[in-house]
């Protein structure tokens, strides 16, 4: 009776073990830029100017729905992506906002970008956090560009793109 009551619970466990779906990933990147934690924090808090700091976005247009503002963003591969603002901490200076839908190969995206003080008072320090899934939710086999890599490599991309320009358009303006 103790081997059949072993052999069902090592059924059901191995069965278990390839049901569990996406596993989250994060990516989080941060620069040091020689200007002023107010001027970079300026810089970000614009929530319908990110095309000025992300050169893989030409446009962005910003829309107000009742308690929700969103943007759209054009990206130069000509898609599009919404995105939804979910909160500015002025004292803490950090931006969250969510993808809603988009070019961009990833579920359930939510990120924050927070500007902090550097070494000293004209320095800062941004870091930039996405947490995420793949595209495909369920099991293996899993279809090409739904997959874990790609999401990463989507969103390092755009954060290793952004963090330099804004860098420059910070230390320059």
């Amino acid at each position: 009776m103790k081997k059949i009551i072993t052999s069902i619970l090592l059924i059901f466990i191995s069965f278990n073990v390839f049901a569990h779906g996406p596993s989250p990933q994060k990516v989080e990147k941060s620069i040091t830029i020689n200007a002023s934690p107010d001027k970079v924090w300026a810089i970000v808090k614009d929530f319908g100017a990110v095309q000025k700091w992300i050169p893989l976005v030409t446009d962005s247009k910003v829309e107000k729905k009742g308690e929700d503002t969103t943007r759209i963003l054009t990206l130069k591969s000509g898609g599009k992506v919404i995105e939804r603002l979910k909160g500015i901490d002025e004292e803490a200076m950090k931006l969250k906002y969510e993808i809603v839908e988009g070019a961009i190969p990833v579920a359930d995206y939510n990120s924050f970008i927070v500007v902090a003080k550097g070494s000293n008072p004209n320095q800062s320090t941004v870091t930039w956090v996405g947490r995420f899934y793949r595209v495909y939710k369920l099991n293996p086999p899993i279809p090409a560009g739904q997959d874990d890599e790609t999401a990463v490599k989507a969103v390092t991309e755009i954060y290793d793109a952004g963090l330099p320009a804004l860098k420059k358009l910070a230390e320059t303006k």
